[in-house]
């Protein structure tokens, strides 16, 4: 218990929900574990509350009225300051969703309903400490080609023009940059964007990377038939 405390000094968890027994259960147990709780009860009233708190991790249901939890979560990674913040996604079990749509909008992780409280605990731990390891890095900028990726500002720069990409694809683009040449595997690239404890489809992978020669072109990323992926000199 001590160690949980000492993680979760200080750090606000905004839960976003629409039935209030589940808000009142994610609440006591989070309050238990020492976190700073608040929340809100559809999507307009999470973007309110998290421009006033800036919250540390975003527990986010996708079936709300009026704004769902997918478009909540697009328009607060459209804005600088949520950029970077964990954004965990609740689901029921019938829900006809896709992993893909979740992570696609910047996700970083779903948590299946009925919730069991230790699970729970784990796996916002787990997000929480990623986040504060990306926060921690200092990297300088990736000078490849004619690009320049930055971490600090999550942004790709051709020449003068400024590429937004969503948080995952960054990730991936900057996982496979600061290596090029090296093939890196699908496991490899789930684990260390995702973490262990996130399950995702091989699609997943494929989905992010065909967006990013989208954006970027075709000649940066090589496909490595049955291995993975790698990022050319």
């Amino acid at each position: 218990m001590k160690n949980t405390l000492r993680e979760s000094a200080a750090k606000k968890i905004l839960i976003v929900d629409d039935e209030p027994d589940i808000i009142e259960f994610l609440q006591y147990n989070l309050r238990k574990e020492g976190y700073d709780v608040v929340t809100a009860n559809d999507g307009r009233q999470a973007i309110e509350v998290a421009e006033k708190t800036k919250p540390h991790l975003i527990i986010l249901d996708i079936m709300m009225p009026e704004l769902d939890g997918v478009e909540t979560c697009r328009i607060l990674r459209s804005r600088k300051e949520f950029a970077q913040t964990p954004v965990a996604f609740l689901t029921a079990r019938d829900e006809d969703f896709s992993q893909i749509t979740a992570l696609d909008v910047g996700g970083d992780d779903y948590i299946t309903k009925p919730i069991k409280p230790r699970v729970l605990i784990s796996r916002i731990q787990a997000l929480l400490r990623r986040a504060n390891r990306d926060s921690d890095n200092d990297e300088e900028p990736i000078y490849v080609h004619d690009l320049v990726i930055d971490k600090h500002k999550v942004l790709v720069f051709r020449g003068e023009q400024a590429i937004e990409l969503p948080r995952k694809e960054f990730e991936i683009l900057w996982l496979l940059a600061s290596k090029p040449g090296r093939v890196f595997t699908r496991e490899e690239i789930f684990d260390k964007i995702w973490g262990a404890d996130v399950i995702v489809g091989n699609r997943t992978i494929d989905v992010h990377i065909r967006k990013l020669r989208e954006r970027l072109g075709e000649e940066y990323i090589k496909t490595m038939k049955g291995i993975g992926y790698k990022f050319e000199f």
